[in-house]
């Protein structure tokens, strides 16, 4: 039967270990490496790997050659159905809830996973100060479909209440480093008795229990889908395979992950805890994004 060959990558041992001994990746299992320790640490769970074999068959022709999207479509088919949602700011915009009593922490039940009543629920915290995701806040919105919050719009927190945007703190270069926000005390749980209905949602993390994470997004290891093509195949390696967030802001639960442990980054995509993480600081590996495109252009 023929190599397995899939597209962005290589699967040549001569090949894969010049990308070790040059440095270009940080060992065998490093998550952008097509080796089973490398999947396993990005978070490709052994049944997706298996599925995506089945879904190939066998090859005999030497240049057939793998979707990369299908190996991830069949993790996200998993994952949906398996991993809890869990919030985590990955860019955060620090925000100040102005009519919030101080020193007052609120408490909400959070469904763990819609799609698995068995997970249950876990309680999450508000408090005066929150972070939001930066891209969840322009100052001048584009047009009158975008819904998230700007000056004196209104939106839902996940779970929590709604919020509307009464001021923008500027540091002395003018960038964005605080929003006063008011929230509605009786819209709580997301809903409000006068019944008016909020069109955006974002996700949030308390400022009062945030954990400091490390989050690491990885894309294809090549530009190419065939790196190959070229005599040196390293000209073709992706300069943003692997992109380092160092001080994102995730909810305390996520402290509970055991290694390897898949969830999903509610609007980011399916993460895992990554073996390098400590008591001290926890750090994810983006296994995979929640948008699909193999499934749209294979339909």
């Amino acid at each position: 039967f023929a190599r397995l060959n899939i597209t962005n990558t290589v699967t040549s041992k001569r090949k894969l270990l010049q990308l070790v001994k040059e440095n270009h990746v940080n060992g065998w299992d490093d998550p952008r490496m097509p080796t089973l320790c490398g999947l396993r640490r990005r978070g490709f769970t052994p049944d997706s790997v298996k599925d995506f074999i089945n879904r190939l068959g066998y090859a005999k022709k030497r240049d057939s050659v793998a979707d990369f999207g299908l190996l991830e479509h069949c993790l996200r088919e998993e994952l949906n159905k398996s991993a809890n949602r869990m919030m985590a700011v990955i860019d955060p915009l620090k925000v100040v809830i102005t009519n919030y009593p101080d020193g007052q922490i609120d408490e909400f039940d959070a469904v763990n996973n819609p799609e698995d009543d068995s997970a249950g629920n876990r309680k999450v915290y508000f408090s005066k100060e929150i972070y939001i995701e930066r891209t969840d806040f322009m100052e001048e919105p584009p047009n009158r479909k975008y819904y998230r919050l700007y000056p004196g719009n209104e939106v839902r927190l996940k779970h929590a209440y709604y919020i509307t945007c009464e001021e923008v703190i500027k540091d002395d270069d003018g960038r964005i480093i605080e929003l006063r926000c008011t929230y509605d005390p009786e819209s709580k749980g997301g809903s409000t008795p006068d019944g008016r209905k909020v069109r955006g949602t974002i996700h949030w993390v308390s400022a009062h229990d945030a954990i400091d994470a490390e989050v690491r997004l990885y894309n294809n290891l090549f530009v190419k889908e065939n790196p190959l093509e070229d005599e040196d195949f390293t000209i073709n390696l992706n300069p943003e395979s692997l992109v380092v967030i160092p001080d994102a802001k995730v909810e305390p639960s996520l402290k509970n992950l055991k290694e390897n442990e898949n969830c999903q980054f509610m609007r980011h995509g399916y993460f895992c805890l990554d073996p390098e993480s400590t008591g001290t600081k926890l750090v994810f590996n983006r296994s995979v994004t929640l948008k699909d495109s193999w499934s749209k252009m294979n339909k």
